[in-house]
């Protein structure tokens, strides 16, 4: 009788030292990772092929090129697009990497020249000094571009607290929505300290 309850006690304490493990998800407790969210639209013809799961096995683990078949070409296109994406926050989480982000965005999305980027330069470094991390305790004013309220980010993505590229993002189309430029966005600013 006494062997059975030692077992038991003994058994007792393993299953409750399994469940205090599995009950605390890392040693480091309430450290917040820096994540970023990636939205990816998916073609529904090219998904096509996973309705048939054989077909997709063999498409998936077979012996031929995947970026041949359509289902492969997806899955290749989709992480090139995730490893860009990836590659450009962690540039942009730097001060100089955010301005080469931002001077990306303005050319190629907006057609906007140098001289532009001179002036959104200017701006974004009396608002925040180009820190992602920028915010400003008596306004509530967050991010690059100093968004007020700071949760207007989330028209552009959900992790604008911690992804400078969508505080670029959607600091360019605020400048471009009200003020068309960002010189006239840096005249502004200029002239009242804000924009």
């Amino acid at each position: 009788m006494t062997i059975k309850r030692k077992t038991i006690a003994i058994w007792s304490v393993v299953a409750s030292m399994l469940f205090l493990t599995s009950a605390l998800p890392t040693a480091y407790g309430l450290e917040f990772p820096m994540t970023s969210v990636v939205e990816i639209e998916v073609n529904p013809t090219l998904l096509a092929a996973t309705v048939n799961p054989i077909d997709s096995a063999g498409a998936l683990y077979g012996s031929i090129d995947l970026a041949a078949t359509p289902l492969g070409a997806m899955f290749s296109s989709d992480l090139a697009l995730v490893s860009s994406i990836s590659r450009q926050v962690e540039m942009a989480r730097t001060q100089i990497g955010a301005k080469k982000v931002a001077q990306a965005i303005l050319t190629q999305e907006y057609g906007f020249d140098d001289s532009q980027f001179t002036c959104l330069n200017s701006l974004w470094t009396k608002e925040s000094h180009w820190n992602y991390k920028a915010h400003n305790y008596r306004s509530g004013a967050h991010g690059i571009a100093q968004a007020l309220p700071a949760e207007k980010m989330s028209v552009i993505a959900t992790d604008w607290r911690t992804n400078p590229v969508t505080q670029i993002r959607w600091g360019i189309r605020y400048i471009t929505m009200r003020y068309d430029t960002p010189c006239k966005a840096w005249s502004k600013w200029r002239s009242h300290r804000f924009y």
